[in-house]
């Protein structure tokens, strides 16, 4: 090492330089040859791909997969992983079939795949499978919500069972991270074949209208197989996943429709089951414009049970602002489920629709229903139950369908929750219905009901014909159909005044409370308020699972 005595002579900034290059000393990495051919190279391999999938996307009506992301995340906040998997970032530097990478939603952190379509059909391979297992490991680590925008032709048949592998792969990790992250996933184009297991194990399912097709087999196979000649759209379009089999959760208008509705679901969802969810800003304003709502609730709500109204009327009547998200709203409409807020707290809601089959339970709104309680106690949202059920379906059609084995999904659903379960009655509920639609026997923590609300085995009508059988046939055969039917009223309305009221119920405990209607919103957020820190203390044996009928 040379030193340099006090006080020596020391070099001007004229002196020549000694060693190597001039100019390459100089330089910085900043604006080395290296760095600088890098950029050029990146450019234009990115713009090129980039012109390519407009070019392709657009002509489609539909954005390429950074748009996509782009259009999801807030600005500016997207960190991409793994761009150059699979190809390196020299000479041969390409983009793969999917773009993964984290960021922010409403300032909240995601990771988000988006398969690229105009990359070999967006197929997927061992390069695109690799990124998105490697991206689900990372958001089960970072404990953050997963987005995955589905564009895709499916494996890629060249790599065989190495492609079938991957989709087992993500399987995998999709289960593992169930009931942990939130996951969503948008149905942009095709999503066919073993591909389609991957967004149906996720929680929510959102398809466009016009692009979006998922089927196990597609109608060229249905065809050769059955002789079934079918479209795309009429096997697996958005229409019929959203409102036949219940795949779907949300059928949106377009892309940009899709997009906002998964903002607005994690808008209502914690980042995971670990953390709370978000808290809303509520202020003594907000608190007298809702509570000025929820005072005519009553009016909303004919006293006759006969009689059909629309539930989400009253929905939007007790919950903050009017604002209740729903769920699966065109599957099974008889039951209505959907998020809301009470003074700024997220809730799941559950409520049965009389406008639709008088309310009752069937195979496919008891499966939607059971789900839904299960998502909200693994992700801690308590569950707002509103009751006016006249009991199941009948007929052999539901019996077959194993509404039997359907149905008790929610009870289990229910009886297994821990968080807070807060049940009203608004004019009826009779028999097994009564049971499962969150009744305290089954597991919720408060029940209410208000005034005349109906609880029973059976309604009036039908237990009246089942007790005095004999009674008014008799009647009928003496003094005719007329004195028939006067006897038939009078006996229905002696066995609601006795028997249907709530009386009972509230003297067993069934029922906490009988509560005036414009009471419900005050009751509810006191509920609430009072469960907020519940527990769940029942003592049970180690078991690995229970063994709900699924």
């Amino acid at each position: 090492m040379t030193r340099t005595s006090p006080g020596a002579a020391t070099p001007t900034s004229g002196a020549p330089a000694t060693g190597p290059d001039t100019g390459t000393q100089a330089r910085t990495i900043a604006d080395s040859a290296a760095t600088t051919a890098f950029r050029e190279h990146i450019a234009q391999v990115d713009t090129e791909a980039e012109d390519r999938a407009v070019a392709r996307q657009h002509a489609k009506g539909k954005q390429t997969a950074r748009e996509r992301i782009d259009t999801l995340l807030d600005s500016d906040t997207f960190l991409e992983i793994g761009r150059y998997t699979g190809s390196g970032a020299g000479a041969g530097a390409r983009p793969s079939g999917v773009v993964t990478g984290f960021g922010q939603v409403d300032g909240r952190q995601i990771a988000v795949y988006s398969q690229d379509f105009s990359v070999s059909g967006g197929a997927l391979g061992s390069v695109e499978g690799d990124k998105i297992v490697s991206l689900l490991d990372d958001a089960l680590r970072l404990r953050v919500p997963v987005v995955g925008l589905i564009d895709s032709g499916g494996a890629k048949i060249q790599e065989g069972v190495g492609a079938l592998r991957q989709y087992g792969r993500i399987f995998n990790r999709t289960c593992a991270a169930s009931g942990l992250v939130p996951q969503i996933s948008v149905i942009l184009g095709p999503c066919a074949g073993g591909a389609v297991y991957s967004p149906a194990l996720t929680d929510f399912v959102i398809a466009t209208r016009e692009a979006s097709h998922m089927f196990v087999t597609g109608p060229d196979v249905v065809r050769a197989v059955t002789g079934e000649s079918i479209s795309a759209e009429d096997l697996g379009g958005a229409r019929v996943h959203g409102s036949v089999s219940g795949v779907v959760h949300y059928v949106a208008e377009d892309e940009a429709d899709a997009l906002d509705q998964v903002r607005t679901l994690l808008a209502y969802l914690p980042s995971s089951a670990e953390l709370e969810a978000p808290l809303y800003d509520y202020t003594p304003a907000d608190r007298e414009e809702d509570e000025a709502s929820a005072a005519g609730v009553g009016a909303l709500v004919p006293a006759s049970t006969r009689q059909a109204y629309d539930v989400v009327e009253v929905v939007s009547a007790i919950v903050d602002h009017g604002e209740l998200v729903q769920v699966q709203e065109e599957y099974a409409p008889n039951v209505v489920v959907g998020f809301a807020c009470f003074e700024g707290h997220p809730v799941g809601i559950v409520a049965n629709q009389p406008l639709v089959d008088a309310g009752t339970l069937d195979t496919a709104a008891s499966e939607k229903l059971a789900r839904f309680v299960r998502f909200c106690d693994a992700f801690g949202l308590p569950v707002v139950t509103l009751v006016d059920v006249p009991g199941y379906r009948p007929g052999a059609e539901q019996e077959h369908a194993g509404i039997i084995r359907r149905g008790a999904k929610v009870i289990n659903a229910y009886a297994t929750a821990t968080v807070p379960l807060v049940t009203i009655i608004l004019r009826k509920a009779y028999g097994g219905a009564y049971i499962v639609m969150g009744s305290k026997a089954i597991g919720a923590d408060f029940n209410f009901c208000w005034p005349g609300a109906e609880i029973a085995v059976l309604g009036a009508a039908g237990a009246v014909g089942i007790i005095h059988r004999r009674d008014l046939k008799a009647v009928r055969d003496e003094r005719g159909e007329q004195a028939e039917a006067a006897e038939r009223e009078r006996l229905t309305q002696e066995y609601t005044r006795a028997v249907i009221n709530p009386d009972k119920a509230v003297a067993i405990g069934e029922i906490d409370a009988v509560i005036a209607p414009e009471d419900t919103r005050t009751v509810i957020v006191d509920s609430l308020a009072a469960l907020a820190d519940k527990r769940d203390s029942r003592h049970t044996p180690t078991k690995k699972h229970d063994n709900v009928p699924l």
